[in-house]
């Protein structure tokens, strides 16, 4: 009886330690599909700016229209990227698809921005003024995000791969969830100092 008594304990006392490193990877998991949900929202504030900032510019800068029909192309393709991560947050491929979507969206917003610096007028509007602004304090939210998202990948994965977690991982198919960086083509030019002209 006190055998048995002891077998059971001791299954219980597995039974709970299992549930407890399961419960701790689920919970990793959901927060890194959560801060992937605040990269979302600030995506999205993103997009609904660049029709009008477009809009803006193109009242002055009609001649320009391939710019300004990159940047909106380059939209529709980082919405594609966005749609797709938002299926599988955390797959590699997904957030490599998502990471080079947004930089070419960023390499059209850079170019637009560095035409506009060619017209005073369109510098000088209220409208134009107001959008720059908040698209760069939306930029910097979404750093924040992807700070933040990158920083709960991280903790999902090394509570993935070390040991014993790495055991219920492995039995109950935790996958790898990768980073959202920036491509590699593209570090250079993103982590490169501003050049500010006077």
């Amino acid at each position: 009886m006190i055998g048995i008594l002891a077998f059971l304990a001791i299954v219980a006392i597995a039974v709970i330690w299992v549930a407890g490193i399961y419960n701790g990877l689920v919970t990793a998991r959901n927060a890194y599909k959560n801060a992937f949900a605040q990269i979302d929202v600030q995506l999205q504030r993103r997009f609904d700016l660049i029709p009008n900032l477009v809009e803006v510019a193109r009242k002055y800068m009609g001649h320009e229209s391939e710019t300004l029909e990159a940047v909106v192309a380059a939209r529709g393709a980082a919405q594609a990227g966005l749609a797709a991560a938002k299926a599988n947050p955390g797959d590699g491929e997904s957030m490599a698809q998502l990471a080079a979507a947004q930089g070419q969206l960023n390499a059209g917003l850079g170019r637009l921005l560095a035409v506009a610096e060619a017209y005073p007028d369109l510098k000088a509007n209220q409208n134009m003024m107001q959008l720059t602004e908040e698209l760069t304090s939306t930029e910097n939210k979404v750093a924040f995000a992807r700070q933040a998202f990158n920083d709960s990948v991280m903790g999902y994965n090394n509570r993935r791969e070390m040991f014993p977690s790495s055991i219920i991982a492995g039995m109950f198919n935790f996958a790898p969830a990768a980073l959202l960086d920036i491509p590699a083509d593209k570090q250079a030019e993103v982590r490169a100092a501003p050049k500010v002209q006077f």
